[in-house]
């Protein structure tokens, strides 16, 4: 982590005085940490080199946080400080009173928004800081923004209540209370802007979207740069790049290098199949299926062969052939670094800048529209997680000894002794019907290991958003974990992520939490299966849970990417 000492140019900026030039500003409190990134972005785009080709959302208005306390108040709702259900917190929030004087002032936010859908984006007090990231803590939500006055007027203020109640969810609570600060330690600002992307008949989304690091702290091979950073992006809006979805990863260093692999099996395995857009027609945000809008996306996106590929019989076709094979369309994205060079060379050149002017690593959000060659940016934040490695050697350990072994994504640091592994065990994981009682289970393991450093170790993708792929757990679920494990199952279709650039991934740097791929069969990986089966345990509250007791270790070195757990 920075020290805390040194001076970093973006600490003291104030981005309020924009906000209230521009006459968005709405109410007399705090912008919060994204209303203060996009602002100092503004600023430090206006003039520069970047002004051709990189443009911010026309306006952004900002809800301050003298508006969430007058609501708190006006509605007598200080009792959510101590409050545990989130239902009723939730309610509570949604059934509140806005006062007037917000209605009047939401609705101007609407007649400058009339054409487009909006985006409600949470920008909290503590949200994006220099020393902590807080990202996917709290909500975003869409708005179609269609039909009537009085219907745009209701999904916009439904918007902004759930940001708001988002501040209270058990992750944001978790991750508040390990970092030292309180409930009222934190406030909610929240900024409505203009979704980014084009109409397509009804459809509205950005052609492609994700974010940016303009460094990289976790890297598959010595081939990539840590100075050039990373790119993480999916086709339409950019929910599937910040959660445990499948999206593209491209080392601006070396765009062609794929951490999965290069074999047809693995880029289809590891590629998009989904995206997201907004429906204008019924007003409402929708996920499909690429398979079903194949023939939509062929008609209206002239690039669409740089990011689909045909993938059948252990083969992948151009999307504008006609394989003899039966096939599924996947976005692969395998001609991108080919056909679309304007991409990531502006993203090589924005990260570098505002990395410069910021005076610390940077990540942001952006989309982009491969017609227009042009580069939105949506977000910007400081890249809190960000640590230099410290060189870590890997005792002489005699296989037998050696529980789990990775060799790729691996991260960087070292557990001397921990007396915990809490298990899932990946054959019996799939059986279970109510995959979220396991993650509920787990929960309270992890509540009653506090300060242990335990070694976690489960099937497929930990906080996966699809419970067939892995544990679902929230943060406040593994939080007090000192290693996590993803273990690969090759039989079972378990396949961790090797999702840097997530939320999940940044929570992770952030908590000094080590990470460790294991693909079991495929060496020089390790899963010591025997001694998972013969060592006594005890069970947690559902079966698939197992908790050993120990004398354990965790070695783990990201440069050489090697990574065991042992014991000792």
């Amino acid at each position: 982590m920075p020290r805390q000492d040194i001076w970093i140019p973006y600490k003291d900026f104030d981005g309020k005085p924009l906000y209230k030039e521009q006459g968005c500003l709405i109410g007399d409190g705090n912008i919060g940490g994204k209303g203060k990134g996009l602002a100092f972005a503004f600023e430090h785009l206006v003039g520069s080199e970047l002004e051709k080709d990189v443009v911010l959302p026309a306006k952004t208005y900002v809800v301050t946080t003298e508006i969430f306390y007058d609501f708190i108040e006006h509605n007598d709702m200080e009792w959510i400080y101590d409050e545990t259900d989130l239902d009723k917190i939730n309610r509570a929030f949604s059934s509140g009173e806005i006062r007037p004087s917000l209605i009047s002032e939401l609705d101007k936010v609407i007649d400058a928004f009339w054409e487009v859908p909006i985006a409600i984006r949470s920008s909290s007090m503590l949200e994006d800081s220099h020393l902590l990231s807080f990202a996917g803590k709290y909500f975003t939500t869409f708005a179609a923004n269609v039909f009537d006055r009085a219907w745009r007027m209701r999904e916009l203020t439904d918007g902004i209540k759930a940001v708001w109640a988002s501040l209270y969810n058990p992750a944001a609570r978790a991750y508040r209370a390990k970092h030292g600060y309180t409930d009222r330690d934190e406030a909610m600002a929240v900024l409505v802007q203009p979704l980014m992307g084009k109409r397509h008949e009804d459809y509205f989304y950005p052609e492609l979207a994700g974010t940016i690091f303009s460094k990289v702290y976790r890297r598959p091979s010595p081939r990539v740069k840590k100075e050039d950073g990373v790119i993480r992006f999916c086709f339409g809006l950019g929910t599937r790049t910040v959660d445990r979805s499948h999206a593209r990863l491209m080392y601006l260093s070396n765009p062609n290098l794929r951490s999965e692999g290069t074999l047809a099996r693995d880029v289809a395995q590891y590629s998009q199949e989904h995206f997201d857009y907004m429906d204008c027609r019924f007003g409402a945000f929708v996920s499909a299926d690429l398979k079903s809008m194949f023939q939509f996306i062929m008609k209206h996106h002239k690039m669409a062969t740089a990011f689909i590929e045909l993938y059948g019989d252990n083969t992948l076709y151009w999307a504008g052939s006609r394989p003899m094979v039966r096939t599924i369309p996947i976005f692969s994205f395998s001609d991108v670094p080919t056909r679309c060079p304007h991409f990531l060379e502006t993203a090589r050149r924005i990260s570098k800048h505002y990395e410069k002017c910021m005076g610390i690593p940077i990540d942001m959000e952006f989309t982009y529209e491969t017609e227009d060659k042009r580069m939105s940016l949506v977000q910007l934040r400081p890249l809190s997680s960000y640590e230099e490695m410290s060189s870590v050697e890997i005792p002489e350990i005699p296989e037998e000894k050696i529980l789990l072994k990775g060799s790729r994504m691996v991260s960087n640091g070292v557990i001397e002794k921990t007396p915990y592994i809490v298990f899932v065990d990946p054959f019996q994981y799939g059986l279970k019907a109510d995959h979220y009682k396991i993650a509920r289970a787990l929960g309270q393991v992890n509540n009653d290991l506090k300060g242990t450093n335990y070694v976690l170790v489960g099937p497929g993708r930990w906080g996966s958003a699809n419970p067939d792929l892995g544990v679902p757990v929230e943060y406040n679920e593994i939080c007090n974990c000192g290693c996590l494990v993803e273990l690969g199952i090759v039989e079972r279709h378990y396949t961790p992520e090797l999702s840097y650039g997530t939320h999940f991934f940044l929570d992770l740097d952030v908590d000094g939490i080590l990470y460790l791929p294991v693909f079991a069969g495929e060496p020089p990986d390790i899963f010591n299966r025997e001694w998972f089966e013969n060592t006594p345990y005890e069970r947690g509250t559902e079966d698939v849970i197992r908790i050993y007791k120990g004398d354990f270790s965790v070695y783990l070195d990201g440069e050489t990417e090697v990574g065991i757990v042992c014991l000792n």
